[in-house]
């Protein structure tokens, strides 16, 4: 890959990689550090990655680094104390509110496919590439949590 061709991956799909980090990590600089860390090694690795492949390349590489940062973070326990003020929140900040609720309930793997597949729009085999599972494992874990994620939200005090 040049450096023109990487330069047009950057503009192509850091909006892309971003979005999706930050779904996964909902915390801006965190996600923007793995954003970072993931150009970084498509930059060190562009003479071995194809122009062609770069989109799967990066959304891999920032699949992996978001999975070792949880991992990282587990490790270290924050406590915080915050005051939701729900009574001012709007009829779909609510609704997103569930939602968020409700992903956050997936486990990371079930999490980035949901993602990848109904926010991102990659198909089956691109998932399978990016996480390293192979369709079928991406057609049954995304299957089962929208399971989970429908059991979750028609429970009574969630209907909206």
């Amino acid at each position: 890959m040049t450096e023109k061709q990487y330069n047009e991956c950057v503009n192509l799909y850091a909006d892309n990689v971003y979005r999706f980090i930050l779904k996964n990590l909902r915390h801006d600089e965190d996600s923007k550090d793995v954003v970072q860390g993931a150009f970084e090694k498509l930059w060190i690795n562009r003479d071995q990655v194809e122009y062609i492949k770069c989109k799967s390349y990066l959304f891999t590489i920032a699949y992996h680094q978001m999975i070792d940062h949880i991992r990282k973070n587990k490790r270290i326990s924050l406590k915080g104390n915050f005051n939701d003020n729900e009574s001012s929140e709007k009829p779909h900040a609510n609704t997103k509110r569930i939602l968020e609720e409700a992903l956050a309930k997936l486990n990371e793997t079930q999490r980035s496919l949901v993602m990848l597949k109904d926010y991102e729009g990659y198909n089956y085999f691109e998932i399978g590439q990016i996480t390293g599972l192979n369709e079928s494992q991406v057609k049954v874990y995304l299957h089962r949590a929208r399971l989970q994620l429908r059991a979750y939200i028609v429970k009574p005090e969630n209907v909206i």
